[in-house]
Order: C-alpha cells, then sequence, then structure tokens
C-alpha cells in the first residue's frame, strides 16, 4: 500500500561517486540513504553513470580505432558494473540484476526493490535513460545528482563571472547543450534526448550537488536546491 507523502522517483547519481580508485564510503553512504527512503515508502530507480574508468576505456577504444557505436557499448558496460556495485551494497533492499530494457526495468519496478540500472542502448547517455526510467515509471521527481552544484550561465571553472541559475526553461537548457559537439563519454548535466523526454512528460526535474550525499533526501522533502528544470 503506497502511504500518504510517498513518491515514485528517478535518481541518476554521475560518473563522481565512480573514480579510477573506487570509494567504497561514498557508495555505501549512497546505498544508505537509498534504504532510507525506500523504508520511507518512497519508490526508487536508480541510474549510475560510467565514471572515470568508461571514459578511460572509450578513449583508449577510440585511439585504437573503435567506433563511436564501440565507445558507446563500453561505456553502458561499465555503467553496468557500476550498478552491480550499488546492487551489491544495497542486498535485500534491491532489485538483484541491472535491467537492460524499458519491459525488464517495468517488470523489476514492480517488485518494489530499489531499481539499479547503468546503460540502455547506444546513442543515449546514462541522463536519457534517467529521463526515460523517469517516464516509464510516472515519478513525481527525477534527480540529476552531479559534480556540481547546478547550471550556470557560463562555465564556472572559465569564468569568474558565471552565475548559478535556480531555475532554467527546458528548451533554453537544450540550447546551451546543442552548442556543443557530444561524442560517446561526454555528456554533460543532461543532453538533448534527456530534456526532450522531461519535456514531453512534464517531469520535474532538480539537477543538484551529489557530493554532498544528504542532499537527495533534502530535495526529496522539498528543499529547493541546485537548477529546477521548467517544463
Amino acid at each position: 500500500m503506497k502511504r500518504e507523502g510517498t513518491l515514485r522517483i528517478a535518481i541518476k547519481i554521475g560518473g563522481h561517486v565512480f573514480p579510477f580508485r573506487l570509494d567504497l564510503k561514498r557508495i555505501s553512504e549512497y546505498a544508505e540513504v537509498f534504504k532510507r527512503l525506500r523504508s520511507d515508502g518512497h519508490r526508487l530507480i536508480v541510474i549510475t553513470g560510467g565514471g572515470e574508468e568508461a571514459r578511460k576505456y572509450i578513449d583508449a577504444a577510440r585511439k585504437l580505432g573503435g567506433s563511436e557505436l564501440v565507445c558507446d557499448l563500453i561505456g553502458i558496460q561499465v555503467s553496468r558494473l557500476n550498478a552491480r556495485l550499488l546492487i551489491s551494497r544495497l542486498g535485500i533492499d534491491a532489485y538483484p540484476e541491472p535491467p537492460t530494457n524499458v519491459e525488464e526495468l517495468r517488470k523489476a519496478f514492480e517488485t518494489e526493490k530499489i531499481v539499479i540500472l547503468g546503460g540502455l542502448q547506444p546513442g543515449q547517455s546514462t541522463n536519457a535513460v534517467a529521463a526515460l526510467s523517469a517516464e516509464s515509471i510516472d515519478a513525481a521527481l527525477l534527480i540529476n545528482a552531479t559534480d556540481v552544484d547546478g547550471v550556470y550561465t557560463a562555465d564556472p571553472q572559465k569564468d569568474a563571472n558565471a552565475k548559478k541559475l535556480d531555475k532554467i526553461n527546458a528548451d533554453d537548457l537544450l540550447k546551451k547543450i546543442m552548442s556543443k559537439e557530444l561524442w560517446a563519454g561526454t555528456y554533460e548535466l543532461f543532453d538533448p534526448v534527456a530534456i526532450k523526454i522531461v519535456k514531453r512528460s512534464r517531469i520535474l526535474t532538480r539537477i543538484i550537488d551529489g557530493r554532498k550525499v544528504g542532499n537527495i533526501a533534502r530535495v526529496i522533502r522539498g528543499e529547493e536546491l541546485g537548477t529546477l528544470i521548467l517544463v
């Protein structure tokens, strides 16, 4: 039975959680947050990025002559390995296998376990997978927990005058992203497919600083952190 005030939530955790030297403490911290949210009655889908290991393998494949299709497939496999790490820590709270398509995702979600998955198909970032997952379960909220604290007017590392936006229209965010070339392993924050899915299904979406694990619970409680994507 659904408890009053509980939500269906999709959470994307970026590659910052999976550096070259894996931080088991950080992975465990995320797992504990997800366990508490499940115990509160929330139903979760968590999407894992590929992290630094995926970028290392993608770069190697590209230098060896691999196509962008091959690079995408490598990224997908690494993201699924990261999903398995989180599943291992969650134990009985997690669905035991990362779904590899939307049908598997829906069936897994009906078990009321926490569903963890990585990539699904080439040409589609894990941000797009997160948006698609949110759409497929009619999620009330999509959280993109990344290694920045929101969307800025410019790259804050290059422009001292860059300002963080509390809100941004989905179409404006799409224009910012489309101004850059997108290659396997280089998707930042969101990508065109993710934005279009969020827009068409009017999914409440926040991009937040995932380096502070507690921010996820704060957003679910209604705090206005990061950047809200207006749809």
